[in-house]
């Protein structure tokens, strides 16, 4: 070919390309996504179409492998089957005429069953319970499992390493598993593997990217769950990572960040449940399947007992289990709504349901914090404020330096949520996380005095305020929620 041809030959081609690029997006892309996160992708394909049509094909699928999907579908059928009828030892007439349909709306979808016969305590300081989480394994008799997005042998984790260390000296089954990624991502990691393998636990990755080894997916397709379980007995979860307050990354070392958590330890039949999460992620990562520690407990816990579902939901579900549970509960309040989410981002359909309580009247609330370790996702979030409190939505932001981690919502005086999933489409979408649905009184009046103790650490938004920050500042708002739709 004469070189004259060359340039204009390639432009031609590469004009073609960059065009079959755009109309297949347009066909593509759309398929079974929400319109806000289709608008978003093909935003990004249209402006940068290489580099975004490259990215939509490492990061646009949201479903994990078609053989752990499968493992998913199995597990749950199994449950139903083991737990079918267990609901009726927790039919109360003092319920809410509309909790009947939260719950099975919960079992529909993540096959777990409400129990009753539960009870609750709350941890609030960091430092006590990973005491509390290090007495419970130094207390089991038959096995302990530990599951932690992120898990981190440190000076503050120590006990914590040398109680599962002891508890295999005593003959104790220890199995652990962690999330790849963000354990490899956090200081310490190949110092915390060296010592699970002295220690001699049964220890396992969760959604390994490690495609040389036959391990991969969308890379950010996390598990994000927090548990531990004594016995089948005992169960803790919540926000807390096993890691040191600071996650001992030198920026936030530098900031003075501080994490500020809340976990809950369970006993009762709830246990079995959460234990089923555990199950299902080990059989995910394994292979091996732990039918009979799935089993029911129903040993009731006396008068004041809790009832509680667990909702687990993650891209191994069909549907957003999560967001569904949280729009199910905010349209049906009656008096109140209070969340506490580091992470507020959320989906077109949650902005509704929240300003929609507040304009009817409801007292709704957001505790979220003042200080961003997650500059992205802080600007991110921010970009909804003006809407909530035009809506009526009181905004309270925790003091710096302290990253308010926990992840809890009250409805009314009847029912709570706590676990590990944020408000944003990140947990409804991408990761795997655990919900624990909560009726009680006794339990929501203790999460009150919490949000209680928040408020007096933290300081009032307004919308008069709001509206005078920064020009520059809006705009990095409003940027960072378009990237907040690409999923």
């Amino acid at each position: 070919m004469d070189a004259a041809w060359i340039a204009p030959t390639v432009a031609v081609l590469a004009l073609l390309i960059d065009l079959a690029i755009r109309i297949a997006s347009l066909i593509v892309v759309p398929i079974n996504r929400r319109p806000q996160t289709a608008t978003a992708w093909l935003l990004a394909i249209f402006l940068i179409p290489y580099v975004g049509f490259i990215l939509f094909l490492l990061f646009g699928s949201t479903k994990l492998p078609k053989a752990r999907r499968e493992k998913q579908v199995e597990i749950n059928r199994y449950i139903v089957d083991t737990t079918d009828g267990i609901e009726d030892v927790v039919q109360n007439p003092r319920w809410p005429d509309w909790l009947q349909p939260v719950v099975e709306l919960n079992r529909t979808l993540g096959a777990m069953p409400l129990v009753g016969g539960n009870t609750a305590t709350l941890h609030v300081d960091y430092s006590e319970s990973l005491r509390a989480m290090t007495d419970a394994v130094a207390s089991a008799k038959r096995y302990v499992h530990v599951e932690f997005y992120i898990l981190s042998y440190d000076k503050a984790t120590r006990e914590f390493f040398d109680a599962l260390e002891a508890a295999v000296a005593r003959g104790i089954i220890v199995r652990v598993l962690l999330d790849h990624v963000a354990s490899i991502r956090s200081p310490g990691y190949r110092r915390t593997i060296r010592v699970l393998k002295r220690i001699g636990v049964r220890w396992q990755l969760m959604l390994p990217v490690q495609p040389l080894r036959g391990h991969y997916q969308r890379p950010d397709l996390r598990n994000h769950r927090k548990l531990l379980i004594i016995d089948g007995t005992i169960a803790f979860t919540g926000s807390q990572n096993m890691v040191d307050r600071s996650y001992n990354k030198r920026g936030n070392l530098r900031r003075g960040l501080q994490w500020k958590d809340l976990m809950v330890r369970f006993e009762g039949p709830i246990v079995a449940g959460i234990n089923a999460l555990f199950v299902t992620d080990w059989y995910s990562e394994t292979d091996e399947l732990l039918l009979r520690e799935t089993l029911p407990r129903l040993e009731s816990s006396g008068a004041n007992a809790l009832d509680a579902q667990v909702v687990p939901s993650g891209p191994g579900f069909e549907g957003e289990n999560n967001l569904r549970l949280f729009n199910a509960l905010l349209y049906n309040a009656q008096e109140r709504i209070i969340i506490t989410s580091p992470y507020f981002v959320p989906d077109e359909s949650m902005l509704y349901a929240v300003t929609t309580a507040a304009q009817r009247g409801l007292d709704v609330q957001l505790f979220c914090s003042e200080v961003a370790d997650q500059p992205l996702v802080y600007h991110a979030q921010r970009s909804y404020y003006e809407a909530l409190l035009r809506a009526g939505v009181r905004i309270w932001l925790y003091a710096a330096p302290t990253v308010l981690h926990a992840k809890h919502f009250t409805i009314d005086d009847e029912v709570a949520v706590i676990g590990s999933s944020n408000m944003d489409m990140r947990s409804f979408t991408l990761n795997l996380e655990i919900s624990v649905m909560v009726r009680g009184r006794s339990f929501v009046e203790a999460l009150r005095e919490i949000e209680e103790r928040y408020r007096e650490e933290s300081r009032e938004l307004m919308l008069e305020e709001w509206m005078t920050r920064p020009k520059r500042s809006k705009v990095l708002d409003n940027l960072a929620r378009l990237t907040a739709g690409v999923q």
